[in-house]
């Protein structure tokens, strides 16, 4: 078994990675943003928004050469920037500013948005040649999956096997559009979307784990999950799914994320929540390299 990460601190991410003899970590839930963006985010965080909901004391915060330096060291070999908008003309800014970032940073993925509004397909067309993730982010941004406006571009989205790394469960604060109904609606017209459903849907695990039974091409990422932080918010994850997890994950549908550098607590946390899970080294092993690495290469 694998040795528990220090949560105290990042020192022991490598020697827990070598330990599952693993080459390093796929990591597919970060954030990079334009600085004047991630300022704002940031700013969210720091007086507990309106969508944050309480104290969120964040363990990164520095420029992103450093930020990027620091995932190095652990062993992060991919990641992702996963830019996000909420509200209309914004979303092809981030995507020509994530272009630039991932052209910068060779492991960062080509990532890119969308939001519902008339030009959503025109712009999804235009990338989906380069891009290897999109983002989208239902809470922030506001809005239903199935809203009309975005019918096309989900449509060429689904079509291409482009993943979507997809924020749409109720934490850490619901909203009128979050929650598994409006993404169940959304694979039931477009049944072929590649969907990676962020921090495994929490906190509803057990309608997005079914929907990613379900759906041939619907994976989970464990973006804070399983973390003490999660667990504090009352999002602890039920035991009685974990058997049904560890088959997911077996089948390539469980992906690391971490949501670097917007979390509480040192990196090395959420490789330790994952160890005490139980649920095997081959396990761990295929969420923390073999699954993304089949998703981002």
């Amino acid at each position: 078994m694998a040795p528990t990460a220090d949560a105290a601190g990042d020192a022991t991410v490598r020697e827990w990675t070598a330990a599952l003899g693993l080459p390093g970590l796929v990591d597919v839930h970060t954030h990079f943003l334009p600085p004047s963006v991630m300022d704002k985010v940031r700013a969210q965080f720091d007086s507990a928004g309106p969508l944050i909901g309480r104290s969120w004391p964040l363990h990164y915060r520095d420029t992103d050469e450093v930020l990027v330096e620091v995932l190095r060291s652990l062993g992060v070999v991919r990641f992702t920037a996963l830019p996000y908008a909420h509200r209309p003309g914004m979303a092809d800014w981030l995507n020509d500013w994530a272009a630039g970032f991932a052209a910068r940073v060779p492991e960062a993925a080509v990532c890119a948005t969308f939001f519902p509004e008339e030009s959503a397909a025109s712009y999804v067309a235009a990338r989906l040649a380069d891009v290897e993730v999109f983002k989208v982010h239902v809470q922030v941004g506001g809005f239903d999956v199935a809203d009309p406006l975005l019918d096309e571009a989900w449509g060429l989205v689904a079509e291409a096997g482009t993943p979507v790394v997809l924020h749409a469960g109720s934490g850490p604060v619901p909203t009128e559009h979050t929650g598994p109904g409006p993404v169940a609606a959304l694979l039931a017209r477009h049944p072929r979307l590649r969907l990676v459903i962020a921090h495994a849907g929490a906190p509803e695990y057990a309608e997005f784990l079914a929907l990613a039974e379900r759906h041939e091409r619907v994976a989970l990422d464990t973006t804070m999950a399983f973390t003490d932080f999660f667990s504090e918010m009352g999002g602890v994850y039920p035991t009685a799914l974990l058997p049904r997890l560890r088959d997911l994950g077996l089948a390539g549908k469980v992906l690391l994320g971490s949501d670097f550098p917007n979390i509480p607590y040192p990196y090395a946390h959420q490789l330790e929540a994952l160890s005490r899970l139980d649920l095997g080294d081959d396990w761990l092993r295929a969420v923390c390299w073999d699954n993304g690495h089949a998703l981002l290469g």
